[in-house]
């Protein structure tokens, strides 16, 4: 993550649209992709949510009502937002956002297959857990 192919597109303009949820970015290449906080938070790309490898992933559930609360740039290539939950851990790089925005149909219809598969809902509550799944995070 040191730097910014040539071909990544940056954003022009980011917007926190608060009562709807919804990231708006303008990206470089022309695109306005509109991105939910659920989406974003579902498929936050820390070790949290993601795991430390294939098959480590761990399903996200009752984030429908999350907002954030604040979003800290990171560099020149990404931002880390800051979830009403309490996840701060993600570092979204500007392609990971432009792919979110992008493929978001095929990965809302991936995560709630997931769901079905798991036998949740996609608002239960996330179980508690004894600590952190990673040991020195």
């Amino acid at each position: 993550m040191s730097g910014l192919s040539k071909d990544t597109p940056v954003p022009q303009d980011i917007t926190v649209h608060g009562a709807s949820r919804v990231l708006e970015i303008a990206f470089s290449d022309g695109r306005t992709l509109r991105i939910p906080f659920e989406l974003m938070r579902v498929y936050s790309p820390s070790a949290e949510v993601q795991g430390h490898g294939p098959g480590q992933e761990t399903l996200q559930t009752g984030k429908r009502e999350v907002d954030i609360e604040a979003l800290e740039p990171v560099g020149n290539y990404g931002i880390k937002p800051v979830f009403s939950d309490g996840h701060d851990s993600g570092i979204y790089t500007w392609a990971y956002l432009h792919d979110l925005g992008a493929r978001q149909t095929e990965l809302w219809d991936d995560y709630l297959r997931r769901l079905k598969e798991a036998g949740l809902d996609r608002d239960a509550p996330m179980p508690a857990r004894a600590g952190h799944a990673c040991g020195g995070h």
